[in-house]
């Protein structure tokens, strides 16, 4: 497909079509075309790379975690049904990008078909906003297992558990509809080219042939109806458990249980700050290169999905143990 005279400002395509008298305007273009990361075009093999390496961690880890989670029933408790639950959107959000990534990257491939240019906005944003959720409940979690032990059974049954993880699910679904709604009813002018690798939100909807100021003000507001009090619960929750462990008798005791929640400290670092620097960053970082955007945007996706499964893996003992038995057991 022959790709149309387009310009870059602030990171984002402005057509030139746009101000042209000939514009054709069409409600649902067949398919868009995505350029990878501008300007690096002859580095995109070396850049596929690393990427590629973060893709296949995050896959394994993630099925080891849910593997081994199935095999062993002490694990079958509310902090590892959610670790499964985060372990199953992280596999969904990291093949979201990188099979049609790496397309790009490889094959040249950039064509994308306009409905699974938003299938994969969706998906992309939905599952955000689920694994933040997913992180709101794992601190909850700790909360409850550490401030109020004895009632922990009592209080995250496996009907509550369902019953978090089905909110989760909803949270996520609804408040990210909008943007492929809106995005597929807009008209579009003649330019159909994306700079990204994937179709994020803001750099698919500035194509549109239309007032875009309620979709970017709408996202703006769900980053910030999610982030902020989901990060407030957390830290409201995690400076209760710091307060508990500080009282804890013995060093011993104060030890195990920060060295259990630092895993999830990590974790919890590992997505906001990257995703926060990212959302921001394509709003008001107009001095931003382009090309760091969208390195920047794709790490934020692949990141947590590689780091998580290697944190709590590595700093659950449960799960440690577990693994180096079946490591052990296939070697004899």
């Amino acid at each position: 497909m022959k790709e149309t005279l387009f310009c870059l400002r602030v990171g984002h395509i402005l057509p030139y079509a746009m101000s042209n008298s000939n514009t054709t305007i069409f409600t649902n273009p067949s398919s868009f075309i995505l350029l990878g990361i501008p300007g690096l075009e002859a580095a995109h093999i070396w850049i596929s790379i690393p990427f590629c390496a973060m893709y296949i961690i995050a896959v394994l880890g993630n099925f080891t975690i849910l593997l081994i989670v199935r095999m062993e029933t002490s694990l079958h408790v509310p902090m590892y049904y959610f670790l499964c639950m985060l372990a199953v959107i992280d596999l969904v959000l990291s093949t979201s990008i990188l099979p049609k990534m790496l397309s790009i990257f490889w094959f040249n491939s950039r064509e994308i078909d306009f409905s699974a240019c938003l299938t994969q906005l969706y998906f992309i944003y939905c599952f955000i906003v689920m694994e933040s959720g997913i992180l709101v409940a794992l601190a909850w979690d700790r909360y409850v297992a550490i401030c109020n032990p004895l009632r922990h059974s009592t209080i995250l049954t496996n009907a509550v558990v369902a019953k978090i993880g089905l909110a989760v699910l909803l949270r996520g679904g609804l408040l990210v509809l909008p943007h492929p709604l809106q995005a597929r009813r807009w008209p579009y002018c003649r330019t159909n080219v994306i700079a990204h690798t994937y179709c994020e939100h803001l750099a698919v909807v500035k194509l549109a042939c239309a007032d875009i100021r309620s979709s970017s003000y709408y996202g703006l507001l769900v980053t910030f109806l999610v982030i902020g009090p989901d990060v407030s619960f957390i830290t409201f929750s995690y400076t209760q458990i710091l307060r508990a462990i500080f009282s804890l008798p013995t060093k011993e005791a104060r030890l195990k249980t920060f060295g259990t929640c630092g895993s999830h400290l990590c974790v919890i670092l590992a997505f906001y700050i990257p995703t926060l620097f990212s959302s921001l960053t394509y709003r008001f970082g107009q001095n931003v290169p382009l090309h760091f955007h969208i390195i920047t945007a794709n790490v934020y996706l692949l990141l947590p999905p590689m780091l998580n499964p290697i944190i709590y893996g590595v700093r659950t003992k449960l799960i440690w143990d577990r693994l180096l038995h079946l490591l052990t057991q296939k070697r004899t």
